[in-house]
Formats: C-alpha cells, sequence, structure tokens
C-alpha cells in the first residue's frame, strides 16, 4: 500500500503546502515536496532499498520513515530552518495590501470516469480527470484522495499528466461509522474543486462540489 501527507504550513505570513509521498516499491523512493502557489520551491528525496522486498514488518518501518521526513521538512518550514525564496512576481503580489492584486480563486471540474465500476470488493480503483472552467485538461495538478469516517487516517495524492488524469489503487480501509465518504479534491494554484462520495450502501455518482 501507498503512504503519503499533505499538510499546509503558514510560516511567516506564507502558506506553503508540503506533499510527501511513497513512489512505490518500483522506485523505493519517499519524496517530500514543497509547493508555493502550485510552483516547486523544494523537494526532499531518500529511498528506502534496504527495506525490500516489504513485509508488514517492513511497511510499518516505511510507513514511520516517511511521517518522519514528512514532519521533519514541516517543521523546518515552521521555525525558518528551511528558509525558501519565493518567485519574484509572487512575492510582490503578496506583500501588497490590495485585494485587488491578489489571484482569482477558480474552480476545477473533477470526473471520476470509472464512477460506475470504482470499487470492486474492497479494492478502489479511481481513474479521475481534472478540467478548468472552460472544460480543457489541466496538468500538473495535485489530486488528493482520502476516506473520512475510516478507522484510520487514509489519504494518498497524486499529479495529474498532460491529459489532466491521475489514477488512484488502494484496499479500502474499515470503517468506523458516522457518515464515510470517499472525498477527492483537485487543487492547482489558487483553483480548488472536489468530489465527494457517501459510502451508506452502495456508492453513488459524485457531484462536483
Amino acid at each position: 500500500m501507498l503512504f503519503g501527507h499533505n499538510s499546509n504550513v503558514e510560516a511567516r505570513g506564507t502558506t506553503y503546502h508540503v506533499q510527501t509521498e511513497d513512489r512505490g516499491t518500483t522506485n523505493a523512493l519517499i519524496d517530500t515536496t514543497v509547493y508555493f502557489n502550485g510552483r516547486v520551491l523544494h523537494r526532499r528525496t531518500n529511498n528506502y532499498f534496504d527495506l525490500l522486498p516489504l513485509n508488514p514488518g517492513r511497511e510499518q518501518a516505511l510507513k514511520v520513515r516517511l511521517d518522519e521526513q514528512h514532519r521533519a521538512v514541516v517543521e523546518e518550514l515552521r521555525t525558518g530552518a528551511l528558509h525558501l525564496a519565493l518567485p519574484r512576481e509572487e512575492k510582490a503580489a503578496t506583500s501588497s495590501a490590495e485585494p485587488a492584486t491578489a489571484p482569482a480563486t477558480g474552480v476545477l471540474a473533477l470526473e471520476l470516469i470509472n464512477a460506475k465500476t470504482w470499487l470492486t470488493g474492497k479494492r478502489a480503483l479511481l481513474q479521475i480527470v481534472v478540467r478548468n472552467e472552460a472544460r480543457q485538461a489541466v496538468g500538473d495538478a495535485t489530486v488528493i484522495t482520502r476516506v473520512d469516517g475510516a478507522a484510520e487516517a487514509t489519504q494518498f495524492s497524486a499529479k495529474t499528466g498532460a491529459s489532466g488524469q491521475a489514477q488512484f489503487e488502494f484496499d479500502m480501509p474499515r470503517l468506523a461509522g458516522g457518515e464515510p465518504a470517499l472525498v477527492i479534491e483537485a487543487s492547482k494554484g489558487n483553483a480548488r474543486g472536489h468530489l465527494r462520495f457517501q459510502l451508506r450502501g452502495k456508492p453513488r455518482v459524485p457531484s462536483a462540489g
């Protein structure tokens, strides 16, 4: 199973997005990326060849290692140990007091291509396409999927390709009650969009939010 984290971090008046992903056993890499308004400002990568082949115990060790790498980058941002220079034009925009200089928030349209067949038994396969308001495919968007109401926090992330598509495959976690839901979110710069499945009984085709 692939692990991952996404966090928004406030540091010195600036909000950064920190994403840490397990790149899978083919690459055996833990990759942490720091974004500002969709731009990559910092990347930290460490391999875990020493944990291959994975077994339950080593998977747990991998999760701990990934958690620690994500936490370290977040803390370095918050404390100033990791100082990142903002792009000049973005720095000028964020320092301006005029609301009119702030970038407009856009809307992303998400579609689950296999909406009727995404869940087979306990195995989920999500095929997602992200488009902008003009219905054009959006590449390099960050897509996050998570299961709200799961017994254990479960979240995955991926980037869309040039065709605007991203894919996730994972085992559905045990649900802990309440109103469990499968949530899919996408972002690029200041544009946002999401889908939500209620997981009561037979899942319904989601609607854009």
